[in-house]
């Protein structure tokens, strides 16, 4: 698979998960958590730009996402990630960090923060409000584009459908995501070769298809549904497909901590492909005004 060629690993525990992950810089860590059914690719410009800032930028594959290896418990919850996260942080020696997360990255930003107030510095989530308020506030036109949640829940039918024909139908639903991203091989291949890996792509529906057994574990709904204490910035794009621009207004009780809400008015689901150089400097900005960078970690 061509992710990286700096890929490092490391044991989660207590899980045993071995975690791959790319590694830029030194100083404060900053955690990147990639979403659905992108890879830690799209996040590799964004670390260059805040290891120059002076952090430590740290991009994981999410369990089951090369090259980390597929859950060895078959959990796929929210909670099993944001544990995932932390044990980052422990496997990397990080008594402190932040987190920036996208899509799936972005649930499990909010969660992480839910599991280990005290040790996360700032979050910086894209593309995805907190997943209590999407839960507590349906919408009807956001309904309608989450549809595929539900489609997802089908078994073998959409692993087949997203497959067939080199997975067009993963180019199709990032297509609708972000009308605009001009994207290409260059992009696409390493995706489709995750995909293409044996198990990977039913790992990756399964964060989807494990949403309902999320509910029934008492730890899940409480780092799902609790207010976020920590300082949050959150990006959305207003030609996003996935998510609609209405679906982050009305949040800020959710976020005692402080929420600040960036629009950008060109880009769509997959902002940091779309907008690189924008997308970093609104992460280090942010990272800047609430981590002290002569601060141990």
């Amino acid at each position: 698979m061509h992710i990286d060629p700096d890929i490092s690993c490391c044991e989660i525990q207590p899980s045993g998960l071995r975690m791959g992950y790319v590694s830029r810089g030194k100083g404060p860590l900053v955690i990147f958590l990639h979403g659905f059914p992108d890879t830690l690719r799209g996040f590799l410009p964004i670390l260059d730009v805040v290891a120059a800032a002076g952090y430590r930028a740290v991009a994981p594959a999410l369990r089951g996402y090369g090259p980390t290896a597929l859950a060895p418990d078959g959990d796929y919850r929210v909670e099993a990630s944001a544990k995932d996260a932390v044990g980052l942080a422990d496997a990397l020696g990080a008594d402190r960090f932040s987190v920036v997360g996208h899509d799936w990255g972005a649930a499990t930003a909010y969660a992480a923060s839910n599991l280990a107030p005290d040790r996360i510095d700032s979050l910086i989530t894209a593309a995805v409000p907190h997943i209590g308020h999407f839960f507590l506030t349906p919408r009807l036109k956001q309904l309608f584009r989450s549809r595929y949640i539900l489609g997802f829940q089908l078994p073998s039918f959409p692993e087949r459908s997203l497959s067939r024909n080199d997975f067009a139908g993963i180019e199709s639903l990032i297509r609708r995501w972000s009308p605009d991203w001009a994207f290409g091989e260059t992009e696409m291949r390493p995706l489709k070769d995750n995909y293409a890996e044996p198990g990977r792509l039913t790992a990756a529906l399964s964060y989807y298809r494990q949403l309902p057994r999320s509910l029934l574990s008492p730890l899940s709904r409480r780092l799902i549904f609790s207010p976020v204490v920590t300082p949050t910035r959150t990006i959305f794009g207003l030609r996003d497909g996935c998510f609609g621009a209405e679906m982050f207004t009305n949040q800020e009780r959710l976020f005692p901590g402080g929420l600040d809400l960036v629009p950008l008015a060109e880009a769509g689901h997959f902002m940091q492909w779309e907008q690189p150089t924008q997308f970093a400097r609104l992460v280090v900005d942010f990272l800047n005004s609430k981590v002290s960078l002569s601060k141990p970690n």
